[in-house]
């Protein structure tokens, strides 16, 4: 990994601590992905993430709950109130009310990632507007600090591939069930399965039903990964960089058999670089 890229992934400063001036920093942009099972919160100084929180995303909020729980975080990241806002949202039906809330949070008009928002990213997508907010922003991301070509792996209530070609173009991906979403389906769906942890069992060859599911479940999604990750690199025509964020992304890089980098940090940053175009 070059220089760029370690810098890039370095953790934020905690709540309180102070930067290498000694004082805490007014952020001037705060980031949000939401998420259909998460929303998180991220503060940027310039390009310093000054610290993340993370939320669980409900099925329905009004703005002024939105506009709660921005202050909240604010001040569980000991920040400030950040000038600028830009929102990544999977959920069309709780957009508004977060790009309310953050037209109230933050002085100025929030950005929300969409067409005609410039991301200083080639799409070679047959219809550019159906590519999430979050996969533009990772594979942004990713192109920044990884080069070009990039695989992105993201973890979430889906698990998405995002392949960035050589010439650095959006090329496509692969869109599956994510791993908690097909742990809660065998449960549902099945009367006398239970809800597992999802936890990698000890052997694939499970001795009970919990470890048989957990195997199912959590090793099938690891070879699931391979077994994509492997067919992306044959269509890519050359390995490239496997980049890991999400949900588990430590504990699932740790158990796939590609080399891969663990950057959770990875779509807050993209955010924050497709603010950055847009502001000039």
């Amino acid at each position: 990994m070059g220089e760029a890229a370690a810098a890039a992934i370095t953790a934020p400063r905690g709540p309180g601590e102070p930067g290498a001036d000694g004082a805490a920093r007014t952020p001037d942009l705060l980031a949000v992905d939401l998420g259909n099972t998460a929303t998180r919160l991220g503060a940027f100084a310039g390009e310093e993430l000054l610290g993340t929180w993370d939320l669980t995303t409900p099925d329905r909020i009004t703005a002024d709950e939105a506009c709660a729980q921005i202050s909240g975080a604010l001040a569980m990241m000991d920040v400030g109130t950040p000038s600028s806002s830009i929102l990544a949202s999977v959920v069309p039906q709780l957009t508004d009310a977060w790009r309310s809330a953050l037209a109230r949070a933050c002085p100025s008009r929030p950005l929300v990632v969409g067409p005609g928002l410039k991301t200083g990213l080639r799409m070679r997508y047959d219809d550019p507007a159906e590519v999430g907010a979050d996969r533009v922003a990772d594979a942004l991301a990713a192109r920044i600090s990884y080069g070009a070509p990039v695989v992105v792996v993201d973890l979430g209530t889906t698990t998405n591939i995002e392949v960035v070609d050589a010439s650095g173009s959006f090329a496509g991906g692969v869109i599956a069930p994510g791993v908690a979403l097909g742990a809660r389906s065998l449960a549902q769906a099945a009367a006398r399965l239970p809800v597992i942890e999802l936890a990698a069992p000890p052997c694939v060859i499970g001795r009970s039903t919990r470890a048989a599911m957990q195997s199912g479940v959590v090793l099938g999604e690891v070879a699931r990964i391979d077994g994509l990750l492997d067919a992306v690199m044959g269509e890519l025509g050359a390995q490239a960089p496997i980049v890991v964020t999400g949900d588990g992304a430590s504990e699932m890089a740790a158990l796939i058999s590609h080399e891969a980098a663990v950057d959770e940090t990875l779509t807050l940053r993209g955010l924050m670089r497709i603010w950055r175009t847009n502001r000039r």
